[in-house]
């Protein structure tokens, strides 16, 4: 029988939630087909899916009216409705999943996406918290440093003249968008710990964070602290069932954010600020031997795994520093990060008896996400010849993060690729900065062209 998923969720999460679930589940019962509900209530997730489960599935049905992470279901048929639909309709629901065609097979392209989705579930305890906090915190970091940019086109100073429209970017981009960082980076990483009630906890802690000056370190320290008190509370508080909706939306966010509150105030924020005040100094003051050396290893990071772990402490590490205006390391991580599928797309054309002819064609899509920033786009190549691939692409990495904290290299938006770098003032030093980038794409190809054999031997195992 073909396995379905299903999730309900309604805005409130009280009664509509759990009762379309009910209804799906009973329906599937009648119709003898395999089912599981996923509800996303006000006490949080039950029944979450595995990614096994996920990958398993024929279809998934989603009956919300608000957030139930549907990219999880990326390549999945969904049928999408309102969470009422499932209450009147939960028969016909479970027909139309049924009657949906699977999944085709996919291009290089969807390899590349179903690589990322694999590394994001395979992302658990902190570092997934961290993960979630940062992903939610882009858009942010993204949009505002491009309004400060746009900013700068009607000159540099320009923003400090009250009225004008160049002042009023620098309010939108600089005062909301860079204001909102941390608290969203600390909220949402206190969500990923503890669902809802973690929410307002973290943001409060992560607003604490940034007016006293601890900064991105202050934000994440708050939001695992706010995070864990509410996880916390949330096992630990117990309630008859008719004052359980009292939990998640008046005692944990309570009392969660009164321990974030005054733990931040009076034993957190002053010893972090002292940490990241010296962090942010050091930096600054960087000079050309010790600037280098930064870029070269934030490079090499930003290949060895592609999207794993190391790359994303690079990546999370530069995106924290934009809030204390320091952007030489942001310019480095996303030209490292471009380099390596730039690198093994321009190797297919310089050494192409040593790729086959699947390759090749791989290459030329890898040359769209390596421009977009996408550095996944080079894990393909990578898990079919690691020995060769990986340290060529960590070398042309290096060279590029080297180059471009050489020449001073800034960038004021965390993402975009090469899309940036024509806004005007998004990046110091363009021309030199694209340059790093081309450099760094050579050499990555020449390594590999030399280090690989041609076709008709086998790669090492």
């Amino acid at each position: 029988m073909k396995k379905i998923l299903a999730v309900t969720a309604c805005p409130t999460g009280v009664a509509h939630t759990y009762m379309a679930a009910e209804s799906l589940i009973k329906a599937a019962k009648e119709k003898g087909i395999p089912l599981k509900v996923e509800t996303r209530g006000a006490i949080g997730v039950e029944n979450e899916f595995t990614d096994q489960e996920i990958a398993e599935a024929h279809a998934i049905i989603v009956a919300a009216d608000t957030d139930v992470l549907e990219s999880r279901f990326a390549g999945k048929p969904v049928v999408k409705v309102g969470v009422a639909q499932a209450i009147k309709n939960p028969v016909g629901l479970l027909d139309e999943a049924i009657a949906k065609q699977a999944a085709a097979p996919g291009d290089y392209a969807k390899q590349v996406e179903k690589s990322k989705s694999e590394r994001s579930a395979a992302r658990s305890g902190p570092y997934k918290h961290l993960m979630t906090g940062v992903s939610h915190m882009l858009p942010l970091v993204v949009a505002g440093g491009l309004l400060i940019a746009l900013s700068f086109v009607f000159g540099i100073e320009a923003f400090k003249i009250e009225g004008t429209f160049a002042a009023a970017l620098m309010q939108i981009g600089g005062g909301s968008a860079f204001a909102l960082m941390v608290p969203v980076l600390a909220g949402f990483i206190a969500f990923s710990i503890a669902e809802k009630p973690g929410l307002a906890p973290g943001l409060i802690g992560g607003m604490l964070a940034s007016s006293t000056g601890a900064g991105f370190l202050g934000g994440i320290l708050a939001g695992f602290l706010a995070g864990y008190t509410a996880l916390l509370l949330k096992k630990y508080i117990k309630l008859p069932r008719t004052l359980e909706g009292l939990k998640p939306i008046l005692l944990i966010p309570l009392i969660a954010s009164a321990i974030t509150g005054l733990l931040m105030i009076y034993v957190i924020g002053e010893p972090v600020k002292a940490v990241m005040d010296g962090l942010t100094n050091w930096l600054t003051a960087l000079e050309t031997t010790n600037a280098i050396l930064l870029g070269l290893i934030l490079g090499a990071m930003m290949a060895f795994d592609m999207g794993g772990p190391v790359n994303k402490a690079a990546y999370t590490f530069s995106v924290g520093l934009l809030a204390s205006d320091v952007f030489g390391p942001m310019a480095a991580v996303m030209a490292a990060g471009m380099t390596p599928p730039l690198g093994l797309w321009l190797a297919t054309l310089l050494a192409r008896n040593k790729f086959t002819k699947e390759e090749r064609d791989a290459g030329k899509a890898a040359s769209v996400l390596g421009i977009s920033f996408i550095t996944e786009g080079a894990i393909p190549f990578a898990a079919g010849d690691p020995f060769r691939v990986i340290p060529s692409i960590m070398v042309g990495s290096a060279v590029t993060g080297a180059l471009s904290m050489a020449v001073g290299a800034t960038l004021r938006a965390p993402h975009g690729g090469i899309f940036v770098l024509p806004i005007p003032n998004a990046v110091g030093h363009v021309g030199l900065y694209a340059l790093a980038i081309v450099a760094g794409t050579i050499v990555t190809a020449v390594m590999l062209s030399l280090l690989k054999k041609p076709i008709d031997q086998k790669p090492i195992k």
